[in-house]
């Protein structure tokens, strides 16, 4: 089945909170649609994330992924974070995920950045095969540290 990859707008609102809300329970967050409505809402007005999704030929939203742009002090430009890729559980193994990052790829270049950065769990076995696939880089030489502010 044809998929179209496409920047998110406000009008996806509903589909897009429903997927959202599904990747913050993939990753053991309480359900909480209305606060997921309210976040993607907020990115999308303030302009602080560029959100694509994967529709389907029935117009179906199969999934999406988020970048945030932080920069590099070293490299003097963009680089994006990508922070957030999910595709619906009855939609996966049809190359949705693929297809997502190369979209995102191209726009990293069309934006002059840097690259991209993202990060996921060692156990992640499905991702762990998935970035090197589309050219990501496994950085093996550097910590990565979190600090919580509780």
């Amino acid at each position: 089945m044809r998929t179209t990859i496409r920047k998110a707008t406000l009008q996806d609102l509903e589909p897009l909170s429903l997927l959202f809300d599904g990747y913050r329970v993939f990753y053991e967050k309480e359900s909480n649609l209305a606060e997921a409505k309210i976040f993607l809402r907020d990115r999308i007005n303030n302009k602080e994330s560029e959100i694509f999704v994967a529709v389907d030929a029935t117009g179906t939203m199969t999934g999406f992924t988020q970048l945030f742009p932080i920069f590099s002090s070293t490299r003097m430009k963009r680089f994006w974070l990508l922070n957030d890729l999910f595709v619906h559980p009855l939609y996966r193994g049809q190359g949705i995920s693929k297809a997502l990052l190369f979209e995102v790829q191209q726009f990293s270049r069309e934006t002059d950045s840097c690259g991209l950065m993202l990060e996921t769990a060692k156990t992640n076995a499905i991702g762990n095969s998935l970035y090197p696939a589309v050219g990501f880089i496994l950085d093996a030489e550097h910590n990565y540290y979190t600090w919580d502010a509780k």
